[in-house]
Protein backbone atom coordinates (compact mmCIF):
# COMPACT_ATOMS: atom_id res chain seq x y z
CA UNK A 1 0.00 0.00 0.00
CA UNK A 2 1.26 3.53 -0.98
CA UNK A 3 2.44 5.26 2.02
CA UNK A 4 -0.27 8.77 1.30
CA UNK A 5 -2.98 5.98 1.32
CA UNK A 6 -1.73 3.96 4.48
CA UNK A 7 -1.89 7.35 6.18
CA UNK A 8 -5.21 8.42 5.15
CA UNK A 9 -6.35 4.81 6.01
CA UNK A 10 -4.46 5.58 9.72
CA UNK A 11 -6.17 8.89 10.09
CA UNK A 12 -9.46 7.97 9.26
CA UNK A 13 -9.15 5.39 12.13
CA UNK A 14 -7.90 7.83 14.51
CA UNK A 15 -11.03 10.61 13.27
CA UNK A 16 -8.44 13.02 12.36
CA UNK A 17 -7.35 14.83 9.23
CA UNK A 18 -4.20 15.19 7.79
CA UNK A 19 -2.07 18.06 8.02
CA UNK A 20 0.43 18.47 5.10
CA UNK A 21 3.14 21.05 4.45
CA UNK A 22 4.36 22.32 1.48
CA UNK A 23 7.54 23.22 1.45
CA UNK A 24 10.17 24.37 -1.64
CA UNK A 25 13.05 21.95 -1.89
CA UNK A 26 16.39 23.71 -2.08
CA UNK A 27 15.38 26.95 -0.34
CA UNK A 28 17.08 27.88 1.42
CA UNK A 29 18.65 25.08 0.31
CA UNK A 30 18.81 20.98 0.05
CA UNK A 31 20.57 20.57 3.12
CA UNK A 32 17.83 22.95 4.96
CA UNK A 33 15.02 21.24 3.34
CA UNK A 34 15.97 17.43 4.55
CA UNK A 35 16.31 18.82 8.39
CA UNK A 36 13.39 20.50 7.58
CA UNK A 37 11.35 17.32 6.22
CA UNK A 38 12.26 15.79 9.24
CA UNK A 39 11.66 18.25 11.54
CA UNK A 40 8.27 18.66 10.31
CA UNK A 41 7.60 14.83 10.73
CA UNK A 42 8.56 15.15 14.11
CA UNK A 43 5.91 17.89 14.85
CA UNK A 44 3.38 15.69 14.09
CA UNK A 45 2.87 16.70 9.78
CA UNK A 46 1.54 13.90 8.12
CA UNK A 47 2.30 14.47 4.25
CA UNK A 48 4.96 16.58 3.00
CA UNK A 49 4.31 18.64 -0.57
CA UNK A 50 7.90 19.01 -1.66
CA UNK A 51 7.91 21.93 -4.32
CA UNK A 52 10.50 21.06 -7.54
CA UNK A 53 11.59 24.75 -8.51
CA UNK A 54 11.19 26.21 -11.80
CA UNK A 55 11.48 29.55 -12.75
CA UNK A 56 7.84 29.96 -14.58
CA UNK A 57 5.71 28.27 -12.72
CA UNK A 58 2.11 28.62 -13.72
CA UNK A 59 -0.21 28.29 -10.15
CA UNK A 60 2.57 29.83 -7.84
CA UNK A 61 1.95 33.14 -6.31
CA UNK A 62 5.15 35.45 -5.71
CA UNK A 63 5.60 33.80 -1.99
CA UNK A 64 6.39 30.51 -3.49
CA UNK A 65 8.20 31.80 -6.84
CA UNK A 66 10.47 34.03 -4.88
CA UNK A 67 11.10 30.48 -3.17
CA UNK A 68 11.70 29.39 -6.74
CA UNK A 69 14.32 31.47 -7.55
CA UNK A 70 16.44 30.84 -4.32
CA UNK A 71 16.57 27.55 -4.47
CA UNK A 72 17.68 27.68 -8.33
CA UNK A 73 19.67 30.23 -7.75
CA UNK A 74 21.38 27.43 -5.35
CA UNK A 75 21.70 25.00 -7.71
CA UNK A 76 18.76 22.71 -6.85
CA UNK A 77 17.59 20.32 -9.58
CA UNK A 78 15.32 17.59 -10.33
CA UNK A 79 18.32 14.80 -10.51
CA UNK A 80 19.65 16.73 -6.74
CA UNK A 81 15.94 16.53 -5.38
CA UNK A 82 15.65 12.85 -5.73
CA UNK A 83 18.95 12.37 -4.54
CA UNK A 84 18.15 14.12 -1.22
CA UNK A 85 14.38 12.03 -1.25
CA UNK A 86 16.50 8.96 -1.19
CA UNK A 87 18.65 10.26 1.55
CA UNK A 88 15.64 10.49 3.50
CA UNK A 89 14.61 7.61 3.13
CA UNK A 90 16.97 5.95 5.19
CA UNK A 91 15.53 7.70 8.18
CA UNK A 92 12.32 9.18 7.41
CA UNK A 93 9.07 7.17 6.53
CA UNK A 94 6.51 10.08 6.12
CA UNK A 95 4.45 10.40 2.64
CA UNK A 96 5.98 12.58 0.59
CA UNK A 97 4.81 13.84 -2.54
CA UNK A 98 6.47 16.48 -5.34
CA UNK A 99 4.40 19.27 -6.47
CA UNK A 100 5.76 20.44 -10.12
CA UNK A 101 5.30 21.92 -13.64
CA UNK A 102 5.10 20.02 -16.18
CA UNK A 103 8.12 21.67 -17.90
CA UNK A 104 10.91 19.94 -15.73
CA UNK A 105 9.51 16.55 -15.58
CA UNK A 106 9.41 16.90 -19.26
CA UNK A 107 12.71 17.77 -19.42
CA UNK A 108 14.16 15.11 -17.09
CA UNK A 109 11.67 12.63 -19.32
CA UNK A 110 8.80 11.40 -18.08
CA UNK A 111 9.73 7.32 -17.96
CA UNK A 112 13.15 8.46 -16.44
CA UNK A 113 11.41 10.66 -13.45
CA UNK A 114 8.80 8.43 -12.58
CA UNK A 115 11.29 5.53 -12.42
CA UNK A 116 13.44 8.43 -10.10
CA UNK A 117 10.58 8.99 -7.85
CA UNK A 118 9.87 5.22 -7.48
CA UNK A 119 13.70 4.42 -6.47
CA UNK A 120 14.18 7.74 -3.88
CA UNK A 121 11.03 6.66 -2.27
CA UNK A 122 8.56 9.51 -3.41
CA UNK A 123 4.81 8.50 -3.04
CA UNK A 124 2.58 11.05 -5.45
CA UNK A 125 2.62 13.24 -8.14
CA UNK A 126 0.56 16.61 -8.28
CA UNK A 127 1.32 18.73 -11.43
CA UNK A 128 -0.92 21.66 -11.40
CA UNK A 129 -0.11 22.19 -15.50
CA UNK A 130 -0.97 18.71 -16.68
CA UNK A 131 -4.82 17.80 -16.78
CA UNK A 132 -5.63 14.01 -16.87
CA UNK A 133 -6.19 14.06 -20.09
CA UNK A 134 -2.67 14.97 -21.26
CA UNK A 135 -1.24 12.44 -18.13
CA UNK A 136 -1.93 9.07 -19.37
CA UNK A 137 1.55 7.88 -20.26
CA UNK A 138 2.56 9.56 -16.70
CA UNK A 139 -0.66 8.34 -15.08
CA UNK A 140 0.48 4.66 -16.26
CA UNK A 141 3.98 4.67 -15.46
CA UNK A 142 2.81 5.86 -12.01
CA UNK A 143 0.45 3.33 -11.44
CA UNK A 144 3.73 0.52 -11.98
CA UNK A 145 5.51 1.65 -9.25
CA UNK A 146 2.23 2.75 -6.98
CA UNK A 147 2.81 6.23 -6.52
CA UNK A 148 -0.40 8.42 -6.62
CA UNK A 149 -1.07 10.88 -8.79
CA UNK A 150 -3.30 13.62 -7.68
CA UNK A 151 -5.05 15.99 -9.83
CA UNK A 152 -7.26 19.37 -9.15
CA UNK A 153 -10.47 20.31 -8.76
CA UNK A 154 -11.69 24.23 -8.20
CA UNK A 155 -14.16 26.36 -7.41
CA UNK A 156 -15.18 26.94 -11.02
CA UNK A 157 -14.96 23.24 -11.79
CA UNK A 158 -18.48 21.56 -13.39
CA UNK A 159 -19.62 18.56 -12.24
CA UNK A 160 -18.48 16.45 -15.28
CA UNK A 161 -14.98 17.46 -14.63
CA UNK A 162 -15.32 17.10 -10.99
CA UNK A 163 -16.15 13.15 -12.11
CA UNK A 164 -12.92 12.93 -14.33
CA UNK A 165 -10.87 14.71 -12.27
CA UNK A 166 -11.98 12.68 -9.17
CA UNK A 167 -11.61 9.51 -10.93
CA UNK A 168 -8.25 9.91 -12.69
CA UNK A 169 -6.90 11.12 -8.69
CA UNK A 170 -5.21 8.46 -6.56
CA UNK A 171 -4.19 8.98 -2.91
CA UNK A 172 -6.23 12.27 -2.56
CA UNK A 173 -7.96 14.95 -4.41
CA UNK A 174 -6.77 18.60 -4.30
CA UNK A 175 -9.33 20.98 -3.98
CA UNK A 176 -8.43 24.55 -4.56
CA UNK A 177 -10.11 26.87 -1.83
CA UNK A 178 -10.11 29.68 -4.21
CA UNK A 179 -10.00 31.10 -7.72
CA UNK A 180 -6.12 32.18 -8.69
CA UNK A 181 -2.60 31.52 -7.40
CA UNK A 182 -1.48 30.47 -4.19
CA UNK A 183 -1.16 32.90 -1.47
CA UNK A 184 -2.19 33.59 1.84
CA UNK A 185 -5.42 35.22 2.43
CA UNK A 186 -7.45 36.80 5.53
CA UNK A 187 -10.66 34.87 5.46
CA UNK A 188 -11.64 31.28 3.30
CA UNK A 189 -15.28 31.60 2.17
CA UNK A 190 -18.07 29.77 3.48
CA UNK A 191 -18.48 28.30 0.28
CA UNK A 192 -15.03 26.40 0.61
CA UNK A 193 -17.07 24.17 3.03
CA UNK A 194 -19.80 24.00 0.80
CA UNK A 195 -18.08 23.02 -2.19
CA UNK A 196 -16.13 20.56 -0.25
CA UNK A 197 -19.21 18.69 0.59
CA UNK A 198 -20.54 18.53 -3.06
CA UNK A 199 -17.19 17.12 -4.10
CA UNK A 200 -17.55 14.12 -1.72
CA UNK A 201 -20.89 13.45 -3.81
CA UNK A 202 -18.41 12.14 -6.42
CA UNK A 203 -16.20 9.82 -4.92
CA UNK A 204 -14.85 8.15 -1.76
CA UNK A 205 -11.20 9.27 -2.32
CA UNK A 206 -9.99 12.06 0.42
CA UNK A 207 -10.58 15.45 -0.41
CA UNK A 208 -7.81 18.05 0.81
CA UNK A 209 -7.82 21.89 0.53
CA UNK A 210 -5.04 23.75 -0.48
CA UNK A 211 -4.43 27.51 -1.77
CA UNK A 212 -4.03 30.02 0.82
CA UNK A 213 -4.82 28.84 3.99
CA UNK A 214 -2.40 30.52 6.46
CA UNK A 215 -4.34 30.82 10.25
CA UNK A 216 -5.14 28.24 12.72
CA UNK A 217 -8.83 28.59 12.41
CA UNK A 218 -8.82 28.40 8.90
CA UNK A 219 -7.02 24.70 9.21
CA UNK A 220 -9.70 24.14 12.18
CA UNK A 221 -12.33 25.18 9.95
CA UNK A 222 -11.65 23.73 7.17
CA UNK A 223 -10.64 20.40 8.79
CA UNK A 224 -14.03 20.01 9.83
CA UNK A 225 -14.65 18.37 6.45
CA UNK A 226 -11.89 18.36 4.21
CA UNK A 227 -9.78 14.91 4.93
CA UNK A 228 -6.81 17.11 4.68
CA UNK A 229 -5.62 20.64 4.76
CA UNK A 230 -2.80 21.68 2.81
CA UNK A 231 -0.81 25.42 3.79
CA UNK A 232 2.10 25.95 1.31
CA UNK A 233 2.86 29.70 1.08
CA UNK A 234 2.98 30.82 5.11
CA UNK A 235 5.10 28.17 5.64
CA UNK A 236 7.58 29.03 2.53
CA UNK A 237 6.80 32.44 3.58
CA UNK A 238 7.90 31.79 7.51
CA UNK A 239 11.07 30.10 5.80
CA UNK A 240 11.84 33.44 4.26
CA UNK A 241 11.61 35.45 7.00
CA UNK A 242 14.20 33.09 9.08
CA UNK A 243 16.61 33.40 6.32
CA UNK A 244 20.32 33.03 7.41
CA UNK A 245 19.07 32.02 10.84
CA UNK A 246 20.77 29.60 12.86
CA UNK A 247 17.49 28.38 14.49
CA UNK A 248 15.35 28.19 10.89
CA UNK A 249 14.33 25.06 11.14
CA UNK A 250 13.20 25.08 14.79
CA UNK A 251 11.39 28.32 14.10
CA UNK A 252 9.81 27.14 11.19
CA UNK A 253 8.23 24.02 13.17
CA UNK A 254 7.08 26.17 15.56
CA UNK A 255 4.91 28.19 13.47
CA UNK A 256 3.63 24.97 11.78
CA UNK A 257 3.10 22.98 14.76
CA UNK A 258 0.88 26.52 15.71
CA UNK A 259 -1.25 26.05 12.73
CA UNK A 260 -1.93 22.33 13.14
CA UNK A 261 -2.67 22.04 17.44
CA UNK A 262 -4.88 24.59 17.62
Amino acid sequence: MNRIDKKFKDLKFLKRRAFIAFITAGDPDLKTTSKLVEALEGAGVDIIELGIPFSDPLADGPIIQASYFRALKKGATVKKILELVKRLRLKTSIPIAFMSSYNPILHFGEEKFVEGCADAGVDGLIIPDLPPEEAQMLRQAAKRYDIATIFFVAPTTQNERIKANTKASSGFVYYVSLTGITGTQKAVARSVVKQINHIKRFTQKPVCAGFGISTPQQVKDIGRVADGVIVGSAIVKKIAECQGQRDLVNKVTSYVRSLKDK
